[in-house]
């Protein structure tokens, strides 16, 4: 009894050590107050600030776009991918297998210095891919595709190998019967990793700070130049976009769990 009470205790102050400053910050979204710490009774003036600001809604409306599109690129990429390397020899799977863990361990500075070199070479070569919003959409990509594939791969595990192969025997083309029989499949996979694509990319800021064009901000970015400069930036507007961004995540984490349960009955 003692040591299961100690262990749900020792649970309890791991969480409220993870959960108390977010709750804060909640908290005092509020409150339409300039210093965090103060009560000057409860508004939803910072909300109505948020949404009336035409700065950061352009800034929302640009994070979201750049991660919903980043995502479905990398989805794309990554499903395909991670296919290609399960089909593989035993020798080329692993290889693959190792190249592609390699940007998820990466240190995220190397990748993103290496991805400005890149682009301001090619741009010293007349292609134009030093910080545009072209460069910016493909380093998303590039950091989130492996994601996709470290989602997707699980699912192909598990599939019968055998339904792919009776239904080539059966007269379908290798491309119909990736669509109609591997993709269905491996659908719960590829939502996954498009979802985790999509929440790498809206919170990226080192990638980001790197690779975007002049003018261009993602939430991210305006928040790190918001808590450098505060004079200059609505950071009290900030504490509302957080929450909302945490009351989102929350939502879409209890639907997902909602969905795994249903589908285990």
């Amino acid at each position: 009894m003692v040591k299961k009470i100690c262990k749900y205790a020792f649970l309890a102050l791991v969480l409220l050590f993870i959960y108390i400053p977010i709750f804060v910050l909640v908290f005092f979204s509020f409150t339409d107050t300039k210093v965090l710490g103060d009560w000057g009774g409860f508004s939803f003036g910072l909300y109505r600030k948020l949404f009336t600001n035409s700065h950061l809604m352009t800034i929302i409306g640009n994070t979201v776009l750049l991660a919903v599109g980043a995502g479905l690129i990398s989805t794309v990429l990554g499903t395909l991918g991670a296919i290609g390397i399960f089909y593989s020899k035993k020798r080329t799977k692993a290889a693959l297998g190792f190249l592609n863990n390699i940007p998820v361990v990466n240190a995220e500075i190397v990748t993103a210095l290496s991805l400005a070199l890149l682009f301001a070479m090619l741009s010293g070569l007349s292609i134009g891919l030093s910080k545009t919003y072209f460069s910016l959409v493909v380093a998303h990509v590039v950091i989130t595709a492996p994601f996709v594939i470290l989602s997707v791969t699980p699912k192909l595990k598990q599939m019968d190998k055998n339904i792919y192969e009776a239904a080539l025997d059966l007269g379908a083309s290798p491309l119909r019967a990736m669509m109609t029989i591997i993709i269905p499949e491996i659908l719960p996979g590829i939502l996954s990793g498009f979802m985790l694509s999509v929440t790498l990319s809206l919170d990226d800021y080192i990638v980001t700070a790197f690779t975007k064009p002049n003018g261009f901000d993602t939430i991210s970015t305006y928040v790190y130049n918001a808590v450098k400069v505060p004079v200059n930036s609505q950071v009290n507007e900030l504490r509302a976009l957080s929450t909302i961004i945490f009351l989102i995540i929350i939502v879409v984490a209890v639907l997902m769990n909602i969905r795994k349960k249903e589908a285990v009955k």
